[in-house]
């Protein structure tokens, strides 16, 4: 364990030095914000019917959405360990004492908390700023708040969990673009972060229901306006830690397998 946490830190701290790109993501934040709060603005504007969000509750998930962006960004990949499969140098990996799949799950938590560090303090302060209905609200409740750190942690674990995943698969593959797309995509749509769950069709709500992608944004951001009561929130949070557990166990299972017919190539 303390190699691990070690492992972590090297590669916290590493992944901090790059302000520059931290400064030109705070910028794209803010403005994919300011349009997307604008876009809805103008849906419930032009609707005499109320939405399925109260508006503050939905400019507040907007606003959570683009200050965490680069934490719960699905199309993420990690060059080195690209690189590692397609150029044989997993070789190395291969002859290091230590588990390679957590080995991997540090390093990509490591580079994700670091990156949304750097980024959603200045998003959250201009929220925060902004008149009514454009800027975020506080807490619905002290309760809500703190049951929202506690998933927005857990999420975080688990969208960790699922990334390495997709990593561990690459392993069988020679070209990743394909399985990064498809597994990015359906991932980015049904975890609410293109557009809110409760604006989805019946059908589809049910489907990112019954899937964990949802327990990435969708809980979290709607636990913090209470759009998710308590209750409701404690009961998916559960629901949301047994699926962490289940992708962390199926990660290592399939890394297992992986690594006993792995063929290492180029170099």
């Amino acid at each position: 364990m303390k190699f691990y946490l070690s492992y972590f830190k090297l590669r916290f701290i590493t992944s901090l030095q790059y302000k520059t790109s931290a400064l030109a993501g705070i910028s794209t934040q803010l403005f994919f914000g300011i349009v997307y709060v604008m876009v809805y603005l103008a849906f419930y504007n032009s609707n005499s019917s109320n939405g399925p969000m109260k508006l503050p509750d939905l400019v507040t998930y907007l606003w959570l959405g683009q200050a965490f962006y680069s934490l719960f960004y699905m199309y993420y990949k990690d060059p080195e360990i690209l690189d590692l499969i397609k150029n044989g140098n997993m070789a190395y990996e291969l002859i290091r004492p230590k588990n390679i799949y957590f080995m991997w799950f540090c390093k990509i938590l490591s580079q994700r908390l670091a990156t949304v560090i750097l980024r959603f303090l200045p998003v959250i302060i201009v929220g925060f700023l902004l008149p009514n209905p454009y800027g975020l609200s506080l807490p619905y409740s002290l309760s809500n708040f703190m049951l929202f750190l506690i998933t927005l942690a857990i999420s975080t674990l688990l969208m960790t969990a699922i990334i390495t995943l997709y990593h561990v698969i690459f392993l069988n593959l020679l070209n990743e673009k394909g399985i990064v797309n498809i597994f990015s995509t359906v991932a980015d749509i049904l975890s609410g972060s293109t557009i809110p769950i409760p604006f989805f069709p019946i059908f589809l709500q049910k489907i990112a229901y019954i899937l964990p992608f949802r327990y990435i944004i969708d809980l979290p951001f709607r636990i913090y306006s209470n759009n998710i009561n308590i209750l409701n929130g404690i009961n998916q949070m559960i629901i949301q830690i047994i699926w962490f557990i289940l992708i962390l166990i199926i990660g290592c299972a399939v890394m297992k397998k992986n690594l006993k017919k792995i063929v290492v190539q180029g170099g």
